[in-house]
């Protein structure tokens, strides 16, 4: 059962939805979003009658958005519930309390930001919406000074949240403070399937330009990657999955991993594996279709996928635009030169920069020779790409 939302979906999603006819929530974005018209749509009646009808229902959507349909239809199900444990980042903190004693965070009404102390904040933390996605509204803050400039910057940012995301894909009534967590980032789409156990289908290692940096730009995945993780991830997986009784839920999760190989979840966005279907990279990595191996729960031989793969690295490159130039300037983007800036390009998916600040997603293979692209790509400003 697939819920289709916007803002994208990949053609590998759509062909996979008719190869294997699955059922497909018909409503406006499987009309907007599809090119293919043998996809099997069923109406909200009968689509929740399917999800009834099913002992352990197996629902995927490609977008939170879908979120508030998931919510207001499917409360029969345990699923709203789920939901909210993980997009509520403060929950979720509390459900996993006894993992981490010792982890600072505090939940802060916006309209009481301004009231808190700022030198009796725990410097260095991270701010961000208790609901909420995409890197947006999120800050570190190192000092007390910092404090009141973000505190500003939040509110000028706030109203924007509000028009752009639904309330249960991002909120910025309620924020969180954490500590920071030290060590690199790690994004994993994985599923629980029907005794609980997590299968891990994709581990994105997400790259930083500096200590200061929390854009989305660069994510890589490799043979090494996943065999240094793939054990410690799963055994975290499967103690978090016994604290909130996971059974059938996909998930994309988010860690840091500090030199002690110490693991402490970032945040979690149920119901889907890496947002605008970039967990594709997945399949031109490994040759791992996500949406079959979780409708169909089938688990990847990581020993035999990885057998015969060499050090390449494969990456899913985010190419925002520069905020210092007006979109309106821009008269085009020169996606050529952007493809062929890549050692190897495999997929470039074209974006409606106008409407989402994003002009292109980009999944590329590099030879670990060449890896100073990746370092160069995440650095750049992509001015280089525009035509004004």
């Amino acid at each position: 059962m697939i819920i289709l939302n916007q803002p994208y979906v990949s053609q590998i999603l759509e062909d996979t939805i008719a190869q294997n006819n699955y059922p497909v929530l018909n409503n406006t974005a499987s009309e907007e979003l599809t090119t293919r018209k043998d996809l099997p749509l069923l109406s909200d009646k009968a689509f929740t009658e399917a999800i009834r009808n099913k002992k352990l229902p197996l629902l995927y959507t490609n977008s939170e958005d879908s979120i508030e349909w998931i919510t207001q239809n499917l409360r029969f199900t345990r699923l709203p519930e789920l939901i909210m444990v993980f997009k509520n980042k403060a929950r979720f903190r509390e459900r996993i309390r006894s993992m981490y004693p010792d982890f600072f965070f505090k939940e802060v009404s916006f309209e009481k930001l301004d009231q808190l102390r700022s030198q009796t904040l725990p410097y260095p933390f991270i701010i961000k919406p208790s609901v909420g996605f995409f890197s947006i509204g999120v800050h570190v803050v190192n000092n007390a000074s910092e404090w009141e400039k973000v505190v500003a910057k939040l509110k000028s940012e706030t109203d924007s949240l509000g028009r752009n995301f639904p309330g249960e894909v991002i909120n910025g009534s309620n924020f969180i403070l954490e500590e920071i967590i030290p060590g690199d980032e790690y994004a994993v789409d994985i599923y629980y399937d029907k005794n609980g156990k997590p299968v891990i289908l994709n581990i994105l290692k997400h790259l930083f330009s500096s200590a200061e940096d929390v854009s989305d730009r660069v994510y890589i995945t490799s043979k090494q990657i996943i065999e240094e993780h793939i054990e410690s991830f799963t055994q975290f997986l499967s103690k978090m999955g016994d604290l909130i009784e996971l059974r059938g839920f996909p998930m994309h999760i988010e860690f840091r991993v500090d030199s002690n190989n110490h693991i402490i979840p970032i945040e979690v966005n149920p119901m889907r594996f890496a947002g605008w279907c970039v967990t594709d990279i997945a399949w031109y990595a490994f040759g791992i279709n996500v949406y079959e191996f979780f409708l169909e729960q089938k688990q990847p031989d990581w020993n035999v996928i990885l057998k015969d793969k060499n050090d390449d690295i494969f990456s899913m490159v985010v190419a925002d635009l520069p905020k210092d130039i007006p979109v309106d300037n821009i008269k085009k983007i020169d996606y050529e030169k952007f493809r062929t800036y890549f050692e190897d390009p495999l997929e470039l998916r074209k974006i409606d920069y106008k409407k989402h600040g994003v002009f292109a997603f980009q999944f590329a293979r590099t030879s670990y020779k060449n890896r100073k692209l990746l370092e160069d790509i995440l650095q750049s400003d992509l001015k280089e790409f525009l035509i004004l």
